[in-house]
């Protein structure tokens, strides 16, 4: 398009059916067609190169010289072209096209890329970002690459998660079971010259590595594991093969974050699983039930059989010191009773009388004294009626604890009532022997 454009501007014309193709409209060479018609033989070179230097010096703005050797003056000489005039011109198409090509070589690169310059087709050097220049084609060639973008690939579905690629979602666990696993990879890249020449398609490279790496953890793993608790540790271990492998190829990236998006049996078993995940939360519902029943019994039972037990050892330390104190006690009196038997037995005597006195109800009258005046103690008899009524009510306490033994007296409580049952029921006996006597 440029070359026919400028022969119009110059007013060429190169038509093989022109006939008069090849000559001036002044036919400053009439003798080179003589004899011939109109149409008939070879167009004259030499006239035709004339035409052409005198139109591309009249374009540039040159004149024939003078000195009639300018093209087309047709002077002595025979019509040489003007040598000079086409050396000017072929150094001005020269220079502009040589601009032209250096300045070819100039490209930028923006923030957060790298620029790569390959010279005959091998990485010579990197550019940063900004305006940078390279030797022309042939010679230097460049390319672009993302550094800082976070890249993003797709393993088990592309764009949504109900686009399902199931060639790549299902694998086998350890225990045997099939699971859907759906995830994407995020990862940048940190050698922008590893990535170009040691990879061929370099998504689908890392797409490959990322599948390879989770089918590989997760035959390693139980499905429940991988299912509920083990998720994190799977993306976690996954990322880390990832990156081992993809270091081990050179391929220059950079594994950011592995995103488990849906991890669910196969949509032909779902309802079967739901079925069985259901049942194990029933399980485990009741279990924990059972355990809440067993923390609240046992400690209880607990509580109670050690009351028992220390009411056990207190009534047992009780009734041995009592033996023992009443074995000391009688050994004192035998003594004394071998010293003197008579004064012994009339102190033991009186103190027994006393003894039952002082707990008796009744009142002895002296008739034969014949006195009108009679002494009653009516403050011992209140002070023992007082004492038997608090005697009957702690009966009736330890009786009730005694039914009811959740809700017992405290164990520090426990020896009071049991002496205070003790003493009522020696008072009782005392009183059942005064009045068979």
């Amino acid at each position: 398009m440029r070359v026919s454009s400028l022969m119009k501007r110059l007013g060429l014309k190169l038509s093989l059916n022109d006939p008069r193709w090849g000559s001036d409209k002044q036919d400053r060479k009439p003798q080179a067609n003589e004899g011939k018609k109109p149409g008939e033989g070879p167009p004259d070179m030499e006239q035709l190169w004339r035409d052409f230097n005198q139109r591309l010096n009249s374009f540039f703005g040159q004149k024939n010289r003078p000195d009639g050797n300018g093209g087309g003056s047709g002077g002595n000489g025979g019509g040489r072209p003007d040598l000079a005039g086409m050396r000017a011109t072929a150094g001005a198409i020269g220079a502009v096209i040589a601009l032209i090509w250096l300045a070819s070589g100039s490209f930028i690169v923006q923030e957060g890329q790298t620029g790569v310059v390959y010279t005959f087709g091998k990485v010579s050097h990197i550019t940063g970002s900004g305006f940078n220049w390279r030797w022309p084609y042939p010679f230097q060639s460049d390319e672009t690459v993302k550094v800082s973008q976070m890249r993003m690939v797709e393993i088990g579905y592309r764009k949504d998660l109900k686009n399902k690629q199931a060639r790549e979602s299902l694998m086998l666990t350890d225990d045997e079971n099939i699971i859907d696993i759906q995830f994407a990879v995020q990862f940048k890249l940190k050698d922008p010259v590893a990535w170009l020449m040691n990879n061929r398609d370099e998504e689908e490279t890392v797409r490959q590595v990322a599948e390879t790496s989770i089918r590989e953890i997760v035959g390693k793993n139980k499905m429940d594991f991988v299912l509920y608790e083990g998720r994190d540790k799977v993306a976690l271990e996954t990322q880390q093969l990832m990156q081992h492998i993809l270091d081990r190829y050179a391929s220059g990236v950079l594994i950011s974050n592995v995103t488990l998006q849906a991890v669910q049996p196969p949509e032909q078993v779902q309802i079967a699983f739901d079925d069985a995940v259901r049942a194990g939360q029933d399980r485990e519902r009741q279990k924990n039930e059972g355990q809440a029943y067993a923390n609240d019994v046992i400690p209880r039972a607990r509580g109670s059989a050690s009351r028992l037990l220390e009411e056990a050892e207190g009534y047992r330390s009780m009734i041995t010191e009592n033996a023992t104190g009443n074995a000391s006690r009688f050994k004192q009196v035998l003594a004394e009773y071998q010293k003197a038997p008579g004064v012994t037995r009339d102190r033991m005597y009186l103190e027994t009388m006393q003894q039952i006195f002082s707990s008796a109800s009744k009142v002895m009258v002296d008739a034969k004294s014949g006195s009108n005046l009679l002494y009653l103690p009516l403050d011992k008899l209140i002070a023992q009626a007082a004492a038997t009524d608090s005697a009957a009510a702690a009966a009736r306490v330890a009786s009730q604890a005694a039914a009811s033994p959740s809700s017992a007296l405290p164990a520090e409580v426990m020896p009071q009532v049991e002496v205070s049952r003790q003493r009522d029921s020696r008072a009782r006996d005392a009183l059942r022997e005064r009045e068979g006597r």
